[in-house]
């Protein structure tokens, strides 16, 4: 089993073309297959610069390696041109004042005059050259079906099977354009949320029959779970911090998120000096902080709130102090992540 993924470099990956990069990789491992990375970049007027470099990067990300490409079809040109003299010599297509025709319906166009094949012989070349048994891709491609089975079969070999699934569109209903919130994996890489969710989103759709609208909120509940999940070392690569602040950092709902808590919890926020009410609760915490041991436990770090609540402390205080925010992680989480001297420095700094 072979098959193909088969990119523009005309921007960043979108979110759909990335739907059937990880088909197709799924594929190939259900099958003990191949999958080739192919770059369609016969149209040189809509390559943009850097874009298959990006491309790479994106599916590196995406967990979506490839055993054979990336394979580029402006270094294929003498094949195409070979097959379009096939196709006249066998009368299956003609010249057109140099341009070469496929003769049927509306008589598409093969190879332009200059000599740049179009997307139709290209892509079928490529395929039977490859050994491309499987074609997994958007419906929109759906219409070219009939064109590339029956160029295939002028060109003396079997097409492949064609599998055509549904285009991931806007919230609303319409098509999913680049400029669209989460609509590439760019976009969704810098907002921070993790490959795996991402990854994990794509395969819940599989190969949808019907379009389906992109749910953003889905991919961003996919990312908290994803961020639970990561090991110790893999979450505090990915939030560039030590991996004694990752207890703080498993509530976070983006890798973006995570790495602006790591970044509070690391700088001792700017104090502002406690006021007589708020004295108490932080006294009371040196008493119980000094007493713990030096790296607290998830059950010792609670056991200090609960000590505080007991006698009425204020915990949003004790927050503010140490983190110098009004919300975030789970404060024992915090309690857990600062060391002793951390903890008690930024209190005694208030007081």
């Amino acid at each position: 089993m072979r098959v193909r993924f088969a990119p523009s470099p005309t921007g960043s990956l979108h979110l759909g073309g990335a739907l059937t990069a990880v088909a197709n990789r799924d594929f190939a491992d259900e099958q003990h297959g191949v999958l080739v990375l192919r770059i369609d970049d016969t149209d040189a007027s809509r390559n943009e610069e850097g874009s298959e470099a990006g491309i790479l990067r994106d599916l590196d990300w995406l967990g979506v390696p490839f055993e054979e490409g990336p394979v580029r079809q402006s270094e294929r040109s003498d094949l195409y041109r070979a097959a379009a003299d096939r196709l006249v010599e066998s009368g299956a297509a003609y010249d057109d004042e140099g341009a070469v025709r496929f003769r049927g319906e509306h008589d598409p166009t093969l190879l332009r005059a200059d000599g740049s094949p179009t997307y139709h012989l290209a892509s079928v070349v490529d395929d039977i050259d490859l050994g491309i048994t499987h074609v997994i891709r958007g419906k929109d491609h759906l219409p070219n079906e009939a064109l590339h089975r029956g160029l295939a079969e002028a060109l003396g070999a079997d097409a492949p099977e064609y599998l055509h699934h549904g285009l991931i569109l806007s919230p609303d209903g319409g098509k999913l354009s680049k400029r669209s919130e989460g609509a590439t994996v760019a976009d969704l890489r810098a907002e921070g949320i993790p490959a795996a969710a991402v990854r994990g989103y794509l395969r819940e759709l599989a190969l949808p029959r019907s379009d389906v609208r992109l749910d953003l909120g889905r991919v961003r509940r996919l990312a908290v779970e994803a961020i639970a999940a990561m090991p110790d070392e893999e979450l505090a690569a990915a939030a560039e911090a030590p991996l004694t602040l990752v207890p703080a950092l498993r509530g976070s709902r983006t890798l973006a998120e995570a790495r602006q808590t790591a970044r509070s919890l690391e700088r001792a926020p700017e104090s502002s000096g406690a006021t007589e009410d708020e004295r108490p609760t932080l006294e009371r915490f040196l008493e119980l902080r000094g007493g713990a041991p030096e790296e607290l436990d998830p059950a010792q770090a609670k056991a200090i709130l609960r000590e505080l609540k007991a006698v009425g402390g204020d915990l949003r205080t004790l927050r503010r102090v140490l983190t110098g925010a009004e919300r975030g992680p789970e404060l024992w989480a915090v309690l857990a992540a600062l060391s002793r001297d951390e903890a008690l420095s930024r209190v005694t700094a208030a007081l």
